[in-house]
């Protein structure tokens, strides 16, 4: 759901997710030089509380230590875009944005806006869409639960709290089938988190017919040995698991299709492995959608992969059932965008690269704005796109493990337009205004990101939303079993994947900076960490002025959010 208003020389834009809320900000050019930042003031309208949104960075004289005030009342956020990441999903809010003027320590309110919006709730619509919470929470994790392990704390409340509905979701996807005439059809790369495999068991308990086709190839460094003591631990009734062994390369599906009367009904999909770290580490997302044609193709597609065929034949079938997504609307002679107000699919593996280009030209004809999550490495065919001039802002976020891959990364962002936010946390030696942080240890690899999504104008009428199982790799559209949605039109949808990926990148762009050792300066910043203490917000308006230089990237950043540009 998106609201904008404005009143005198202040314009604020709403968009909001299920948990994220973005607020776009901009100030006319001829009104701002005494701007200071803003001050947001949320109202819950379910509960009647109303609250100030906080700033944890302050005006040097407010700075008391740790009985400091944050409240950006008096100390105004400093940017033109800004987030509330504690809203709760189907809820209704008025978003109160005020320009704060004058000086520090005598602040006055100039024009304001209030407005009224209701976050994404996701039952009963085609489209639901469950993120975890991802380490880009653990500052609020150690404000929440401290250092304890969540197997700590009591009552599985900080697993509740790292899922944010995605276990609960996916339980409840599960227990919709009641019995006999119903049917679960599983395609899944790790399959051994027991609550879930529980909850299959107990379908089949109600007369649920269920079969998962699971990874068990018997070379390579795949989920095997972990799938195959799990499912000898859930006591599924015989052939209930359907080996995918004939494939050397990786079955990385992660898709449940309901069938009723056996009729495929609903799919869930997405990024989520059956693991502890799928649910509750890194990030990640589960996507439900409730269109029976959509269900059916990937039911097509199931039992295709329940054959356990070779991967030229699945490749060979794939394209012929599935098509080819650059010539899907040919017929009006657009080879680039999907038909409109469509749900597609794309799945492998594929007899060439295709898909991935098509992916990248997408990227590349980006009117406006791109949001991509990269968990393993950037392709060749995206850094092309990254490496052309564009006048379209793209956002990109990866994991930061891999040295060759943020050498990628920081060469991307050589591009002023191109925006990247490496995976971080903040430990020993950083500022210390912010907690030192953990992370959970269930993931070896891909520690922050596991997400695989595209955002193609997502703030504008006509947005398109990649999402899916790969890696937007050559090796997951050639070698892989994967699945993909690809989804036109749908603003509920784009806007839920926006809130969570500037959630992400917020996060991640703030630790990349802060995660810097003493005597090191923090990139972009200029602060030597440690000599500066904490960090403080600018003691006069000029903290705005690159967000007037004229087709800058803040600019552009300020006007995009904001809705002057969509």
């Amino acid at each position: 759901m998106r609201e904008q208003d404005s009143n005198g020389a202040l314009t604020v834009r709403a968009i909001a997710g299920s948990h994220v809320v973005i607020l776009g900000m901009s100030v006319r050019a001829d009104a701002r030089s005494g701007l200071m930042g803003f001050a947001i003031k949320r109202l819950d309208k379910a509960s009647g509380e109303e609250r100030t949104l906080p700033n944890f960075l302050l005006l040097e004289v407010n700075d008391k230590g740790a009985d400091s005030d944050h409240s950006s009342w008096l100390n105004p956020l400093q940017s033109f875009q800004w987030s509330d990441f504690d809203a709760i999903p189907g809820r209704a809010y008025t978003y109160t944005v005020t320009a704060m003027e004058g000086s520090p320590g005598a602040l006055t309110s100039g024009d304001s806006v209030a407005l009224e919006i209701e976050t994404e709730g996701g039952d009963g619509a085609e489209h639901a869409v469950f993120f975890n919470r991802g380490p880009a929470g653990w500052q609020a994790y150690e404000r929440e639960f401290g250092q304890l392990d969540p197997d700590q704390v009591p009552d599985r409340a900080a697993y509740r709290w790292l899922s944010r509905g995605l276990e609960e979701a996916l339980l409840a996807f599960i227990a919709q089938a009641e019995g006999k005439g119903w049917g679960l059809r599983v395609a899944m790369f790790e399959f051994e988190y027991m609550p879930v495999l529980d909850a299959l068991w107990s379908a089949q308990q109600r007369g649920v017919d269920v079969k998962a086709v699971v990874d068990e190839r018997p070379t390579g460094n795949g989920p095997r040995v972990e799938n195959e003591a799990a499912i000898a631990l859930a006591r599924f009734e015989d052939k209930t698991c359907i080996p995918r062994a004939h494939t050397s390369h990786t079955p990385h599906n992660k898709f449940v299709v309901l069938l009723h009367e056996g009729e495929p009904q609903q799919v869930w999909t997405g990024s989520t492995n059956w693991t502890k770290g799928g649910i509750f580490g890194h990030s990640n997302v589960g996507h439900l959608v409730r269109e029976k044609d959509v269900a059916a193709e990937y039911l097509e597609y199931w039992n295709e992969l329940s054959g356990d065929p070779e991967h030229k034949d699945l490749a060979k079938w794939v394209v012929e059932k599935n098509g080819e997504p650059e010539r899907r609307d040919a017929a009006s002679g657009d080879e680039v965008l999907p038909p409109k107000g469509s749900v597609g699919t794309v799945f492998s593996p594929r007899r060439k690269a295709a898909a991935l280009d098509w992916y990248a030209r997408l990227l590349k004809g980006a009117e406006h704005s791109a949001f991509l999550t990269c968990p393993f490495n950037v392709s060749q065919e995206f850094q092309d796109v990254f490496a052309e001039d564009s006048e379209s802002l793209r956002y990109l976020i990866l994991n930061g493990e891999d040295g060759e891959t943020v050498a990628v990364a920081r060469k991307i962002e050589g591009d002023p337009l191109n925006q990247v936010a490496i995976g971080a946390y903040i430990g020993k030696g950083n500022w210390h205004q912010w907690l030192e942080e953990h992370l959970t240890g269930y993931n070896q690899h891909a520690k922050f990101i596991h997400t695989k999504y595209l955002l193609i104008d997502p703030l504008g009428d006509d947005p398109i939303v990649v999402t899916g199982s790969a890696n937007f790799s050559t090796t997951s559209t050639e070698g892989n079993d994967e699945n993909m949605l690809v989804i036109r039109g749908d603003k509920a949808v784009a806007d839920v994947y926006l809130g969570e990926f500037m959630r992400l990148f917020t996060a991640f762009r703030l630790r990349d900076k802060a995660k810097v050792k003493a005597g090191q300066k923090a990139p972009g910043s200029g602060v030597d960490t440690a000599e500066a203490g904490n960090v403080h917000l600018a003691a006069d308006p000029s903290w705005a002025d690159g967000a007037y230089v004229a087709d800058s990237k803040l600019e552009k950043e300020r006007l995009l959010f904001s809705g002057a540009i969509a």
